[in-house]
């Protein structure tokens, strides 16, 4: 597939997206406290959407107030966040891209300090942590609250002019927290057998594309081996919930592989990527994101059977990486930059502090 990045591509719902190349959900605590977007974040995502990206997908938004995760987090989770919500997907396509917000709960990882509750997860566990919380064991009434929660905040985003959504079921949040062998120890219909540990997101993926136009993009995001937070997973179980989630009707699967150029862990002979576009019919997207700097490394995903390529730091550093990469020879910036930088490319210091946990991006003037 090689020329193929830079061109446009149909999606299975009618919806074309002028390039293959898509801003990953980023982590930028740039939102007010009630989850109401912010200008700065605002203007982050703009600056990327001018750049030239072809997807622009916000930070993990969360649907509920009891799953919040982070400080200055989007959320979509009430009606008194649309007008800026509108605001911003009219901004996004003026630009030119297809804008969709992550759908997201933390569960146990959902602290206190932010939600004024208990966290709750599948099922109570501990980890080696020293600020990690014993979250109690989730209720029927908690799940089913969940589900209406994500269908909820799914009508929202369609109600503000978005062009879709993306369940986050990657990285260790609730949706993983069910999907684990580790950390959902549940003995009835949510736990147990891999059917019942999927039952939640793929329950949601049905909701959420019941209740939305059939031109709304609706995705999910997984994590396919165990990777940092996200624990008690099997390579052959995600590919299993692949093929399910498209028999479920998402559009498109995003799955995270924190690095490209590594084969899977469970087959260390085989890259994931020719492996989960085998369990996808040919009309469901594939994206994948993974430390991918250069256009080569993103066509070399291409070639390997992905139908997108997600940038995460190397997007924040250049937000106008689909552009240059028009040249062959394009290196884009790899930092680390000072915060004076970082704010000459929409960065405003509440994310540049975030960003200060990774040494390559910022540095002291």
């Amino acid at each position: 597939m090689s020329g193929a990045l830079l061109s446009p591509i149909r999606l299975r719902n009618g919806l074309v997206a002028r390039n293959r190349v898509w801003l990953a959900p980023l982590t930028n605590q740039q939102s007010n406290h009630d989850g109401v977007l912010s200008p700065e974040e605002q203007r982050w995502l703009e600056r990327r959407a001018a750049g030239g990206f072809g997807v622009i997908e916000t930070c993990a938004a969360h649907v509920s107030e009891d799953g919040q995760g982070f400080d200055g987090q989007l959320g979509v989770w009430g009606d008194h966040q649309l007008p800026r919500l509108r605001e911003l997907a009219a901004r996004i396509g003026q630009a030119g891209a297809l804008g969709l917000v992550q759908l997201y709960h933390g569960g146990v990882r959902s602290p206190s300090r932010l939600t004024g509750r208990q966290p709750w997860s599948a099922s109570s566990f501990t980890e080696a942590r020293p600020d990690f919380e014993v979250p109690r064991a989730a209720e029927v009434r908690d799940i089913e609250a969940a589900i209406d929660a994500f269908e909820q905040a799914a009508r929202r985003t369609a109600a503000a002019g978005f062009h879709g959504v993306e369940l986050h079921g990657a990285h260790g949040y609730l949706l993983g927290q069910f999907l684990s062998r580790v950390m959902n120890q549940r003995t009835d219909e949510w736990g147990g057998s891999f059917a019942n540990r999927a039952r939640l997101i793929r329950t949601i993926a049905r909701r959420v594309r019941a209740a939305t136009p059939q031109d709304f993009l609706v995705g999910a995001r997984i994590s396919p081996e165990d990777f940092g937070h996200a624990r008690g997973l099997d390579l052959d179980e995600s590919l299993q919930l692949a093929a399910w989630l498209a028999e479920d009707g998402v559009d498109f699967l995003h799955v995270s592989l924190w690095d490209t150029r590594k084969n899977t862990a469970k087959r260390p002979d085989q890259h994931a990527v020719p492996l989960f576009r085998a369990a996808l019919p040919k009309d469901v997207q594939l994206v994948v994101a993974g430390n991918i700097w250069t256009r080569a490394e993103a066509e070399a995903e291409l070639e390997r059977g992905a139908d997108f390529v997600a940038l995460g730091k190397v997007a924040i550093l250049n937000p106008d990486w689909p552009r240059h990469a028009a040249d062959p020879s394009y290196q884009p910036e790899r930092g680390p930059l000072t915060p004076a930088q970082l704010h000459d490319l929409a960065i405003s210091d509440r994310f540049v502090d975030y960003l200060r946990r990774f040494k390559t991006i910022v540095r002291d003037a």
